[in-house]
């Protein structure tokens, strides 16, 4: 008999036991029933896959539909052609070519902000949250942190490395009393959670604000499902909505998703450039050798220009309109939101096989399920894209309907089990 010690796991703050668990059936079912690891060419925003058969993507983040704008692509080209190198693998703190530092003005113009780039949010949340917690990024003191009990995973995975530095619980979504009740409490408060989740839905901006005011809160939003589809030159929910701009509010979102380019934007007010060395030196990933290549600066920079024209507010006209007539079809928790994405209700049971239905018909939407989305709240997400075609969004709702989706005006939402 080994007389080994064996390790038993502390579950603070994640259990992959569990994640796995329950998580992997349904991958797997999604799997064995073609609704996961879909391959297929792209063409005139149609997929075709080996077999031949065609598909309409309805499960994607590029909400303008950028990301195959020719001026982006071009944009990436050319950058690649100026600066004459993919990726000069050196920390910029060391030694940089002038791509980062001209994206990163161009980006502060247009959002009003200081804006330092990263090469992912999952990176940015890694580097910047620890900091936060260690009171070294904020106003010096340690906060307690209150991460949302649905916090995007990216920013969910910094809590072992914040707990080293404070003290970290989590609150349930968007639970204002909870978080006014640890303002009284502790000197200090840092409330971590999406401005705009993968889910359907927006952070109470405006009921935050008011806790910002009164007790110094510091919120740290992920606000990268809004950032081009909502406001004014694409700023993004929480800048069109929090009049808290200065350094209690730290925004990060990625530039993949409504902007169509690559990379990440960290967006910070009334931080000096002090601020800047700290973030570069000692922000993790964001210090690393890891950063945004040229052909994502260049994408970034044209896509950027576009935000600064007529075409960007034709383009979230277009996409408004389209969630619209999606909403005029289908059931949903989300309907008459602004927010792009949708989650129609479906069981743990049915989801997969509503998934395969709705593909078998010509259009992707992803089965979400555990740990996913809580259980017993299994459904398929769709996403509203401004290219999307009336013919397309139309004939997408018939199938889900034929799936089990409730139409609109049908009665309640149907209750998952």
């Amino acid at each position: 008999m080994s007389d080994r010690k064996s390790i038993t796991p502390a579950h603070l703050y994640r259990n992959n036991d569990k994640l796995i668990g329950i998580g992997n059936t349904f991958w797997n079912t999604s799997y064995e029933n073609g609704v996961a690891g879909v391959v297929g060419d792209l063409q005139d925003g149609v997929f075709t896959m080996a077999d031949g058969h065609e598909f309409v993507n309805f499960t994607v983040c590029s909400y303008l539909d950028l990301d195959t704008h020719p001026k982006v692509i071009d944009g990436a080209v050319e950058s690649l052609r100026r600066f004459g190198v993919l990726d000069h693998c050196i920390p910029r703190t060391r030694v940089q070519t002038s791509v980062l530092l001209e994206l990163e003005e161009s980006l502060g113009e247009l959002f009003g902000a200081m804006v330092i780039s990263a090469l992912s949010t999952a990176a940015a949340s890694t580097g910047l949250l620890p900091l936060i917690a260690s009171g070294h990024l904020g106003n010096g003191t340690r906060p307690l942190m209150v991460f949302d009990k649905n916090a995007h995973v990216s920013m969910g995975n910094a809590k072992p490395a914040c707990a080293d530095e404070t003290e970290v619980v989590t609150s349930r979504h968007h639970d204002l009393d909870f978080l006014e009740d640890k303002c009284r409490t502790y000197e200090r408060v840092c409330y971590v959670v999406d401005g705009s989740d993968s889910l359907g839905g927006y952070a109470p901006v405006e009921e935050l604000a008011v806790l910002q005011e009164k007790y110094n809160l510091l919120v740290f939003y992920d606000d990268s499902h809004s950032l081009s589809a909502y406001g004014e030159r694409g700023i993004g929910y929480v800048r069109s909505h929090a009049p808290i701009l200065d350094e209690r509010t730290i925004t990060v979102a990625t530039l993949t998703k409504g902007f169509g380019a690559g990379g990440t934007a960290i967006l910070l007010d009334g931080y000096s450039e002090d601020t800047r060395r700290l973030i570069e030196r000692f922000a993790g990933p964001l210090g690393y050798s890891q950063k945004m290549n040229a052909a994502a600066v260049g994408a970034a920079m044209a896509s950027a220009e576009i935000h600064r024209t007529e075409e960007l507010n034709r383009l979230q006209a277009k996409l408004r309109a389209n969630i619209s007539l999606f909403d005029s079809l289908v059931t949903t928790e989300q309907a008459e939101a602004t927010f792009p994405i949708r989650v129609v209700p479906m069981t743990d049971e049915t989801v997969v096989e509503a998934a395969r239905k709705v593909f078998a018909a010509g259009f992707y939407t992803s089965p979400v399920f555990f740990p996913i989305v809580a259980r017993g709240t299994a459904g398929l997400r769709v996403m509203l894209r401004a290219g999307q075609t009336e013919d397309q969004i139309r004939r997408l709702a018939a199938a889900l309907i034929q799936a089990g989706a409730l139409p609109a005006g049908a009665g309640p939402r149907p209750v998952a089990k």
